[in-house]
């Protein structure tokens, strides 16, 4: 309207946008993104010449690729100086307008002697219309060189980047449709156009919400038919599912136990009791998989082996197990229940009794620890079912890096891997560790070649580890305390066992009931659970007594070492 004011007002909004907004924002970023494609070049080319040697692209295909990245980095550096020009572009438009304001100045009072008022009004004006002209395109070309390096790059060109991401939402044009139809009903504001846009935008956003539609209910047309219709698929080697040999399921209540996220101990725990279980028995014992059970009771574990259920008991998160090892001097006021590895008498009490209990002489042990000591019980119990032909070959190739000739002589020459699995075995049946493998094998060596029964070779084996199982029972003890058989019993059993072989239904009987008054009496006066017996009898008399008294432990008179004293305190059969 021919007021400068107005212009420059203007002039300076336009100048500020370009300077302070866009140009300062696009040299930013194509500083940042020129730095970080180039110091992504080695590792690109890098990557490129691996796949090259590994085969996964052709020398023609590499080519091209380090032709693209070198275009990168080519395209980001130009943009970081392109930059600086569009920037200074737009700092020459405000010394221009300074400089014309200044000539305008000099000209119109020098040459046309027009006062100084007339001269800054005219030229002025002028200069700020020329200032407007090249503000507008110096305008567009500041935010096409941010478009530009602000794109992500994709397969797309700019063009099609910019449709898609413009017009993907149909709530895009209606706002600017509505925008636009308020600033067409605004007085003075050039109606024409703005209602103009309005309908051209109002139009575009119907479309797009009729093409959205429709691809809706194409894509509905062309799903895939219901799963009930589908063909059911044939069966497959990957429906089988192999039975995990050690399984740990949980109730709900008991899934904080194993997750590591709410603190639980638990895992820590098994891990614990596996690794002690392999430096006291002599082998690794298979991972535990847990996993939860709806299905069971809310405070209920299950421990399985081989798909079999081996043990079950519950456990009280948040509380205390305290367990009466026999000899307490109080009564606890909780749940009472027992010892699920033991079988020994305990309650359930909250953590304000936990120093009461102690107090009383009972073992307080939390949730974790109780079904951590119950998995260690079974997995000894179970020890030889777990103990497979390729736990036995690890064995042999641990010990094979020092002693590679004395297991070449005894697997497979003397004996099969078979033959040592079943005299492992039935070690770790009477609870005999195997950790001396040079031991076990050093008597094979000298005894396969004459004796083949895994039963007699096992008894071979048994003499020559004597001394580790004493010490298993009585450490530091130079007088050895055990039971005994009574003459005339032991007279009765050597006869029967040259005999036929097999014990009377009638002297088994009295046998069991006089060896469970014996070892009743031998551990009620603190002594280990240990009978010994002549050597022709233990294997048999092992077998036959714990079947119903598993702890008991049948040893015979010849793996007792020549250094240690016997003294039978207690006799079976006899008082």
């Amino acid at each position: 309207g021919g007021n400068f004011a107005v212009g420059l007002v203007v002039f300076l909004i336009l100048v500020i946008i370009n300077f302070m907004v866009i140009t300062k924002g696009a040299g930013r970023i194509a500083e940042v993104g020129a730095r970080f494609v180039l110091d992504a070049m080695p590792g690109k080319q890098m990557a490129i010449d691996a796949d090259l040697n590994a085969g996964l692209i052709g020398e023609e295909d590499a080519k091209k690729r380090r032709a693209e990245v070198a275009q990168e980095a080519d395209f980001y550096g130009s943009m970081d100086g392109a930059s600086k020009f569009v920037r200074g572009d737009a700092v020459a438009g405000l010394v221009i307008m300074v400089v014309n304001i200044i000539g305008g100045l000099l000209i119109g009072m020098m040459q046309h002697n027009m006062g100084f008022g007339d001269a800054a009004r005219t030229y002025t004006l002028l200069t700020i219309g020329d200032g407007l002209v090249a503000q507008i395109p110096a305008l567009v070309i500041s935010t096409a060189a941010g478009v530009t390096v602000s794109r992500v790059n994709t397969e797309q060109d700019v063009g099609q980047q910019m449709i898609s991401q413009l017009f993907v939402n149909p709530q895009v044009m209606i706002l600017a449709a509505m925008v636009m139809g308020l600033l067409g009903l605004v007085p003075g504001m050039p109606n024409f156009v703005f209602l103009l846009f309005t309908a051209l935008l109002s139009g575009l956003a119907w479309y797009l919400i009729r093409h959205k539609n429709q691809a809706l209910v194409e894509q509905e047309l062309t799903a895939a038919p219901p799963p009930m219709l589908q063909e059911t698929p044939e069966a497959s080697w990957e429906d089988v599912q192999l039975v995990d040999t050690l399984g740990l399921e949980v109730g709900h209540r008991l899934i904080p136990l194993v997750d590591s996220r709410q603190k639980g101990e638990l895992l820590g725990r098994i891990k614990s009791v596996r690794k002690k279980f392999a430096q006291e028995v002599g082998f690794l014992p298979p991972v535990v998989h847990i996993r939860d059970n709806l299905e069971l009771p809310p405070n209920t574990y299950v421990l399985s082996m081989k798909g079999a259920e081996i043990g079950r008991a519950e456990a009280q998160p948040g509380k205390w197990l305290a367990i009466d090892p026999g000899q307490v001097s109080g009564e606890l006021q909780g749940t009472p229940t027992q010892d699920p590895a033991f079988g020994l008498p305990a309650v359930w009490i909250d953590s304000n009794q936990r120093e009461h209990a102690q107090v009383y002489g009972y073992t307080v042990v939390d949730a974790s620890t109780v079904i951590a000591t119950h998995l260690n019980h079974l997995l000894h119990r179970h020890s030889p079912e777990m103990l497979g032909r390729q736990e036995v070959q690890k064995l042999l190739d641990k010990l094979g890096d020092d002693q590679k000739s004395l297991v070449e002589e005894v697997v497979p020459k003397a004996i099969s891997l078979t033959v040592l699995q079943r005299i492992l075995q039935n070690l770790l049946d009477e609870d005999v560790s195997i950790r001396d493998m040079r031991s076990v094998l050093d008597t094979l060596a000298e005894h396969a070649g004459q004796q083949k029964d895994p039963n007699e070779l096992t008894a071979l084996v048994r003499i020559a580890l004597g001394r580790a199982i004493t010490q298993q029972w009585f450490a530091g003890q130079e007088t050895l305390n055990v039971m005994g058989l009574d003459a005339q019993l032991e007279q009765v059993l050597l006869q029967a066992m040259n005999g036929n072989g097999a014990m009377e239904p009638g002297l088994a009987d009295t046998l069991m009931n006089q060896a469970q008054q014996a070892l009743e009496r031998h551990e009620g006066s603190g002594e280990a659970p240990v009978l010994v017996v002549q050597h022709s009898l233990r294997a048999v008399l092992s077998r036959f007594l714990r079947r119903r008294m598993r702890h008991l432990v049948v040893m015979s008179q010849a793996e007792i070492p020549d250094d240690r004293t016997l003294r039978v305190t207690t006799l079976v059969g006899g008082r």
